[in-house]
């Protein structure tokens, strides 16, 4: 394939793990980029605070810039690769870049899940494209699929893992009977997790890419501030050993659900048959579970985060228009921004089992079941451990109910305590509605 008569100019922001990843794909890749795609990118300035850290990375001082608006200025450059994360100035370099009449392509999922509205709307009005592949789910193409490949459908499921940190933690629970914060710590010692794990152990990020998925998959906005967050910490071994003597696996996982009241958006741990191919995801990994009406069941799988996962996302972006601007036309603009469609269930009206664990003492079993009853719950099923623990299996029932029966529970004199309390999610209620074959 013959070269592009034009080249495309290229401002990257952010020489971080990412930007890094970024920077060395598209000067390692530029000459296939040419041959095979005809499209020749040239990165003409490069970003970062750090200069010794753009010297190892091969950024020329010509390249190098501490200062992003030298790159939103330039005039050359088409496409603004965004990737130092937060919400400032990462806000104002979207702004400026669309004023200017650039396009961006971020992996900014905290920023988009809660202002993608506004951002996705100043670039439709300046006639640029927002791209964000690499917000969700690292290297997996999901974002591009729910887009396009499966646009055909009525979305109605998208459930999965997207945080390598909290599935490394579980994963490792799991196969070593370690602790949460032994585990935690190895994480963070092994660079999986940060000095601070928050935003992993709390659901936050999780939240944002959910957030991000399901206003594409439904065609709706959906924002981070929509999403129920629950994070992994009060999980231990013994949840987990009991889990799997039921059959099943606990993961942390990101759900939207279509449903006839509206949008069911959470992020929690929760239990899956271990027969599902979601609990067979181990250690860093993510997965994102789609349903289609017409499609049925898929799977996607991969890398979540790391430099060059994240940067095969973020450079099949750039690509995406640079096949454009290469050839001299100017790519779409952003669609309109999804308004609010559907409403975002509470989930307190959320329907499904729950598994109760609850310390050791006399009668424990009986005075719990009297108290779940009197709230409409029924227990299913009854299981003393070895260490004199005892969990209780419910039959589907609101959470607003088991949440008001649980707090009847804490405030009675009974010895009763619980121990833990997760949900078994309902996995066959994410197929209703495919179409029959």
């Amino acid at each position: 394939m013959q070269s592009s008569n034009r080249t495309v100019h290229i401002g990257l922001i952010g020489l971080g793990t990412v930007g890094g990843g970024v920077f060395r794909l598209i000067q390692s890749h530029a000459e296939r980029y040419r041959k095979t795609r005809g499209i020749d990118l040239r990165i003409s300035h490069a970003c970062g605070l750090d200069e010794g850290r753009a010297r190892e990375l091969g950024v020329t001082p010509e390249q190098f810039t501490t200062d992003w608006l030298d790159i939103v200025n330039d005039p050359s450059v088409d496409i603004v690769v965004e990737v130092i994360g937060g919400e400032h100035p990462a806000t104002e370099i979207f702004m400026e870049s669309f004023a200017h009449g650039k396009h961006v392509v971020s992996a900014n999922k905290a920023l988009l899940g809660r202002h993608m509205e506004k951002l996705a709307g100043t670039a439709h009005t300046e006639g640029v494209q927002l791209r964000c592949e690499a917000s969700c789910g690292g290297g997996i193409p999901i974002v591009d699929t729910l887009e396009h490949d499966l646009s055909g459908n009525t979305v109605l499921a998208i459930a999965g893992i997207v945080n390598g940190t909290t599935n490394y933690i579980l994963s490792r629970m799991a196969e070593e009977g370690l602790d949460y914060e032994e585990v935690l710590a190895d994480a963070q010692r092994l660079g999986y997790a940060e000095a601070d794990p928050s935003a992993d152990v709390d659901g936050f990020d999780a939240a944002s890419k959910i957030a991000i998925l399901s206003s594409i998959g439904f065609a709706t906005r959906i924002t981070t501030d929509d999403v129920f967050m629950q994070g992994i910490r009060t999980i231990s071994v013994e949840d987990i050993e009991a889990a799997r003597d039921l059959g099943y696996a606990i993961k942390m996982l990101a759900i939207g659900l279509r449903t006839d009241e509206g949008a069911d958006i959470r992020v929690h741990p929760a239990m899956i048959p271990a027969t599902h191919p979601l609990a067979g995801v181990s250690g860093a990994m993510n997965a994102v579970y789609v349903v289609g009406d017409a499609v049925g069941e898929t799977m996607f799988y991969g890398a979540g985060a790391g430099a060059f996962p994240t940067a095969s996302a973020v450079v099949g972006d750039v690509l995406a228009l640079a096949e454009s601007i290469s050839a001299g036309v100017k790519p779409l603009p952003e669609p309109e921004p999804y308004s609010r469609q559907m409403p975002v269930r509470s989930i307190e009206d959320l329907m499904t089992r729950y598994y109760v664990r609850l310390l050791p003492g006399d009668g424990v079993a009986a005075t719990a079941t009297e108290v779940l009853a009197a709230h409409g719950i029924i227990v299913d099923e009854v299981i003393t451990r070895g260490d004199g623990s005892v969990v209780l299996v419910t039959d589907t029932c609101r959470e607003g109910d088991m949440v008001a029966a649980l707090d009847a529970l804490a405030a009675s004199d009974t010895a009763a305590q619980v121990a833990n309390v997760i949900r078994i999610e309902n996995i066959a209620a994410w197929s209703e509605g495919v179409e029959a074959n």
